[in-house]
């Protein structure tokens, strides 16, 4: 009951109850799964350091590939919003590694794509959304994307 309470006030934008709900859920829990969006909540609040500890944390425990990509995006969403693009990009571009993508590395490809259009390497944006593309064409917004970079 608290994961659900928490992850509605995440929904509402409520970023201090979301956290103290889901907290709780995981002490109640020992579950990692929503430790994303703890650290989105964080992250909405500016609190960077928090953001990293939570990252740390999530990473140290592993729980499975799904959780820790989307951990490692909100980290690097992170890093980026305070201007450390090197750092974000360090983050993801291990994804790049994968020749058989799961749709969580494609999820890891498509936000590397937008940072490296952010901070103005579009020819590595362009290539990158073209690989996100190639491994499915469906993803997001990605036709619109390469489009706009055509």
């Amino acid at each position: 009951m608290r994961e659900l309470l928490g992850l509605t006030y995440y929904r509402l934008g409520r970023w201090r109850l979301a956290i103290r709900e889901l907290l709780v859920h995981h002490e109640i829990s020992g579950s990692y799964d929503q430790y994303p969006v703890i650290a989105d909540c964080y992250r909405a609040l500016h609190r960077y350091d928090d953001v990293e500890a939570v990252w740390l944390e999530l990473r140290e425990a592993s729980p499975s590939g799904e959780v820790v990509a989307e951990g490692r995006l909100v980290a690097a969403g992170a890093l980026a919003d305070r201007g450390d693009f090197g750092g974000a990009f360090r983050l993801l571009e291990p994804s790049l590694r994968r020749t058989k993508p799961r749709q969580h590395d494609l999820r890891q490809w498509y936000a590397l794509a937008d940072l490296y259009e952010q901070a103005g390497e579009l020819p590595r944006a362009r290539d990158l959304f073209a690989r996100v593309a190639s491994a499915d064409p469906g993803a997001y917004d990605v036709s619109q994307r390469l489009a706009a970079l055509a």
